[in-house]
């Protein structure tokens, strides 16, 4: 697995995984993934581990999940909305 991955190949990255997988087990395999964000950097196995479900049926399952998990400065500029570019 990579050590580092965009926010952008992540959702990729995890079609990689077996389906469906428990919250821990999608954590412990992609603990040591470096996501880099916009504002800053997390580990991938640290993000699933904060997610709130116990397990996912498919990849856009956990990547739906784990994008209500990361912090909102991670998605983009921090304090501009899409409307501001």
């Amino acid at each position: 697995m990579q050590d580092s991955i965009t926010l952008g190949r992540v959702e990729s990255l995890l079609e990689d995984l077996s389906y469906p997988v428990s919250r821990r087990d999608a954590a412990a395999s992609l603990d040591g993934v470096t996501v880099l964000m916009a504002d800053g950097n997390a580990d991938l196995g640290e993000l699933v581990g904060n997610c709130l479900t116990a397990e996912f049926a498919d990849a856009k399952d956990l990547y739906y999940e784990l994008n209500n998990a990361m912090p909102i400065e991670a998605l983009g500029e921090p304090g501009q909305s899409d409307g501001d570019a």
